[in-house]
């Protein structure tokens, strides 16, 4: 069944783009052969109007534009619309619709809620996709000195009919408190969370569509709301001034900033673990059950979902985990095909801070600013996971990239208290056994696998120590902990102090780091997902770990190159590129600069306070001067949220993330002079705990190869091959949306951000413009449209000049002003040409001499003409070749010349002057050819030409005549080899484009 939505679609996509296009044969002249004729763009000027009245452009960090799904989209509006009542009570008992159907895991999985409220209850209605199929929450609402939520969760399913009759059910017998009232809508729950009074429920009230993965969108938040959980009578005590104060701590934390969230796809794990763990539940014949198996590193809204996940068996089916990060996708165009490049970024919930206030590593071994970045490129083919067969989760088109950044894990802060930009470095603890750096890498080992490849980028040489003490303990380190692991799992470290590279003229900051990059990919490898039967299976063993001091600017550069790289190798193992090498300077890697630019500059506002200093073009040595102002802007801005915003930003995270946590008679969180032990462990379970072994100090389970086994034979008559498709995924009803009418130009795959977008529409329409994204664009193909204007603008300005000189010049004929250039073309006019220039026929003495006066400088020689003066040449010649095309006539000079040529010997070369001409008015070759030997000796000795054996220094003379000799199987046919034989300047221009029918357009 998946296979033939998707084959409809296909041709629906197919269809509506063909429609749009119009006319995509290019119009193509015969003259051009020679160059290299491009597929029309399969697009039109007037298709993308209605995208842009659509679409809404915003931007994010870094000022890359994106396009995200309006507020009035009807397809996906941002704002949830509510549950349809239709008020009218039926006494009938329900129908049990649901009931008839067999229970499908994974189809119910609620997408928008409406909350109604009572006196004494909250209830939230959820509805899947279809809106067929209903469930309730009901929630009490408490008092100020709650402890526990009162939370119930109705298992039954209900049809809209029925939900409609117990709706009024409860507002009928609530019409003595004031019935049930509509509170608002929302896409889904955060949490629950409290501080000295009141619960609160907090909601996604807003959201927009940033990527598509496998059919299962990814939204970000763009609205939540804070409601508390008490009884419409309540009045917060004004004395309270705790709790206000802990409300306003929590404001600082922008939700809507930079967190995401989606409903049946697991963005808190990496594609390639999805996968395997979706492939191993198929072994075992059971579905996969996603929500036991969020990855609670990422989850952001943990501390706010414990409190449900303690009451409720399916705290998911109502709440949302939320990961905090950056994502962002986008289509590469590729003649037809499309690949989709997606870019997760997940930070750390683990010793989450501000820049100055979190660094290094903690006594558990997470480091600061630990974030894991993963691009997922794939072949938009299909929609789904899935290969044909049904061959579930096995479609090779998809593969995905991990790298991952985080703080030097070593003990180490710096104190920010003056007013210092830099603060000196200090090392709080040496440990010699390096407890913390072990629980780091042991972390990454369960992650990741191995090997783990420590890139690393501090300064390695200061005039005053700073982070060379770093580079020195880090690296003692890694040589303590690589003498106990494998030889083949050992830690691969790489220092290179980057920063002294990128000052330096001589070194190449980018062909270094390219070298890096094609090291680091081949050591770990990429997922690529098959069967293991008909396409191979790749899987990634181990991960880049890069740091510079603050995993900021140079860390996202060197994560960009070795993405890049990554990039190359999954296009090639799709099928797209030929080699895994992409060149700088094409749409595909412009393309993917700006997403991890946008990357990085939202790291660096979440950590830092401030977008990227050191861009790409900063360490490609390129816009240096005029990338300096904003290097200096986003350096105070930075200064300025560390030195006084950090602190804030930093209570935020503590609270919204249940590090502390308000407890009666311990002290408030804005009275605390240190954070310390909110991030670190409990002192006083450390003689309760375990200790660590220091030599064997990783665990050997973490140490295996991750491996994909091959998709498993469908074994006929049992098993899965009788299941449906639902039974393992469900995504057509997000992608697809049945029973709804859906405009093709409002699908975020067509609104999604393209390379094809940044192309220039009539640039392409004669052929000549390479749509590939791997093309490298100069300076001419980027100022296409520009070019196209100015020589509009040139030919009005010539129309009216050449009209305006016939004028002045006392022509008898002359045309009103204003007329155009067709009807003057066909006048009888006899005149010079604008501006004495002359054109490629043959003229009168008088216009050479006027052409000499006028072309001629001041010192009499020849000066450059101008791209107005060369397009009024071209219009004028053409409108001399049409005069006199109309009235042929013969100068006498011409009548002497051809009575000279009838008459004169044949024997004779054909010249219209005895005299030699000039050294420097003829070719030296043609020059050297006419004094030869061959007017002497001949070229052949009275013997065949294939016996004949040249002369020392004759060899080349002899190919070119056995050469020209060779006639071709369809010798009318001119082929862009044949620019090179010809050795006729005039044949080579006509070639070129430079011939009489090849002048500029005459309109």
């Amino acid at each position: 069944m998946a296979d033939t939505v998707e084959t409809e679609l296909a041709s629906a996509i197919v269809t509506a783009a063909v429609a749009t296009a119009g006319d995509p044969s290019p119009r193509l002249a015969s003259s051009d052969a020679i160059e290299p004729i491009f597929p029309a763009l399969q697009n039109s000027a007037d298709a993308a109007e209605p995208l842009r009245a659509s679409a809404t452009v915003t931007s994010r960090a870094g000022g890359a534009g994106r396009v995200v799904a309006d507020d009035n989209d009807e397809d996906e509006p941002a704002v949830a619309r509510p549950f349809h009542r239709t008020y009218s009570p039926d006494s009938a008992v329900r129908a049990g619709e649901y009931e008839e159907e067999p229970h499908i895991v994974g189809a119910m999985g609620m997408h928008k809620f409406s909350l109604y409220e009572t006196a004494s209850r909250f209830y939230i209605v959820g509805g899947d996709m279809t809106e067929k199929r209903y469930r309730i929450l009901k929630i009490d609402r408490t008092t100020d000195d709650a402890s526990e939520l009162s939370i119930t969760d109705d298992k039954t399913v209900y049809t809209q009919k029925d939900m409609n009759q117990l709706l009024d059910t409860i507002d009928d017998g609530n019409k003595g408190t004031g019935g049930l009232k509509l509170r608002c809508t929302t896409w889904g729950l955060l949490g629950f969370i409290k501080f000295t009074g009141p619960w609160y429920m907090l909601l996604i009230t807003k959201k927009s569509t940033v990527a598509m993965i496998g059919g299962h969108y990814v939204y970000q938040i763009d609205g939540t709301d804070l409601i508390p959980l008490t009884s419409p009578g309540f009045k917060a005590d004004q004395r309270n001034t705790e709790e206000s104060r802990f409300l306003g701590i929590l404001n600082n934390l922008d939700l809507t900033r930079s967190f995401y969230y989606s409903y049946s796809y697991d963005i808190t794990r990496t594609l390639q673990y999805n996968i395997r763990r979706e492939r191993d539940a198929l072994l075992k014949g059971k579905p996969c059950n996603v929500d036991d198996d969020f990855n609670s590193m990422f989850v952001w809204n943990n501390h706010l979902l414990t409190p449900a996940a303690k009451i409720l068996n399916a705290p998911y089916d109502w709440c949302r985990p939320i990961i905090h990060g950056y994502i962002d996708q986008a289509a590469l165009s590729i003649y037809g095909r499309t690949a989709h490049i997606t870019i997760i970024a997940r930070r750390s919930r683990h010793f989450a801070g501000a820049r100055f206030l979190k660094r290094g590593a903690n006594d558990l071994g997470y480091v600061a600013n630990d974030v894991e970045t993963e691009q997922i490129v794939s072949e938009a083919l299909t929609t789904s996971f899935h290969a044909p067969g049904p061959k579930f989760f096995a479609s090779p088109a998809y593969t995905s990239y991990v790298q991952h950044r985080g703080s030097i894990p070593l003990h180490w802060t710096q104190d920010n208290t003056g007013v210092t930009p830099k603060p000196p470095i200090e090392l709080n603890l040496v440990d010699p056994f390096y407890t913390a750096a072990a629980l780091h890498f042991d972390n990454l080992f369960e992650r990741y696998g191995a090997p783990i490849y420590a890139l690393n980028l501090v300064k390695s040489k200061e005039r005053t120590p700073r982070e060379s003490k770093l580079l020195e303990e880090y690296t003692r380190a890694i040589e303590y902990l690589n003498q106990f692991l494998p030889e083949k799992h050992k830690i691969i470290h790489r220092a290179w102090d980057m920063s002294r590279a990128a000052k330096s003229r001589d070194q190449d900051v980018i062909g270094t780091l390219e070298n890096i990059a094609e090291d680091v990919v081949t050591t770990t490898g990429f997922f690529h997902n098959g069967d293991g039967h008909t396409a191979p299976i790749r899987v990634q063993n181990g991960v880049a770990r890069t740091n510079c001091i603050d995993c900021l600017d140079r860390t996202n550069a060197a994560q960009f190159v070795i993405g890049k790289r990554a990039l190359g190798h999954q296009l090639h193992a799709l099928g797209i590129l030929e080699d895994t090498v992409i060149d700088y300077d094409t749409d595909a890697v412009n393309l993917f600069t700006h997403m991890y630019h946008d990357h990085g500059d939202t790291i660096a506002v979440q950590y830092g306070g401030s977008q990227l200093v050191n861009t790409m073009e900063t360490y490609r040595k390129i816009n240096q001067w005029t990338s300096h102002s904003r290097d200096m802007i986003e350096s105070f801005k930075r200064y300025y949220n560390n030195s006084f915003l950090d602190g804030q930003r930093q209570e935020a995270y503590n609270l919204f993330l249940g590090n502390y946590i308000f407890v009666q008679g311990q002290p408030m969180l804005w009275d605390l002079s240190t954070d310390y032990y909110l991030h670190h462990e409990n002192p006083r379970t450390w003689l309760e705990k375990r200790k660590r072994d220091y030599i064997h100090w990783y665990t050997p389970e973490f140490l295996e190869e991750r491996v994909l086994p091959p998709y498993p034979p469908v074994q006929g008559g049992s098993g899965s091959a009788h299941k449906p498709v639902s039974a393992y995924d469900d995504y057509w009803l997000e992608y697809y949306r049945p029973s709804t009418l859906s405009s093709f130009l409002k699908m975020f795959p067509y609104k999604m951000n393209s390379t094809i977008k940044y192309i220039p529409f009539k640039s392409t329409q004669d052929g000549r413009y390479d749509l590939s994204p791997f093309r490298v664009r100069s300076d001419l193909d980027q100022d296409a449209p520009e070019r196209k204007k100015d020589l509009a603008r040139m030919s009005n300005d010539t129309d009216n000049a050449s009209i305006n000189s016939e004028k002045n010049n006392g022509t008898a004929n002359t045309p009103p002003r204003g007329i155009s250039l067709q009807r003057w073309l066909h006048l009888n006019s006899q005149d010079k040409a604008p501006n004495g220039l002359q054109g490629i026929m043959k003229d009168t003495g008088a216009n050479s001499t006027d052409n000499e006066a006028h072309g001629n400088g001041v010192n009499g020689s020849k000066s450059k003409p101008s791209a107005l003066e060369k397009s009024r040449a071209a219009q004028w010649t053409f409108k001399k070749v049409v005069h006199e095309s109309l009235n042929p006539t013969v100068s006498a000079a011409e009548a002497d010349d051809y009575a000279r040529y009838i008459s004169h010997p044949q024997n004779l070369p054909l010249v219209v002057s005895a005299e030699t001409p000039a050294a420097g008015e003829i070719e030296p070759e043609y020059q050297e050819y006419v004094a030869g030997n061959w007017q002497f000796e001949g070229l052949t000795a009275s013997s065949p030409v294939s016996n004949y054996v040249a002369k020392p220094g004759h060899e080349d003379d002899m190919a070119l005549y056995v050469e020209m000799l060779q006639i071709g199987d369809n010798p009318l046919t001119v082929t862009e080899e044949d620019a090179l034989k010809k050795r006729y300047k005039a044949y080579r221009k006509w070639l070129r484009g430079k011939s009489l029918f090849k002048q500029q357009p005459v309109d």
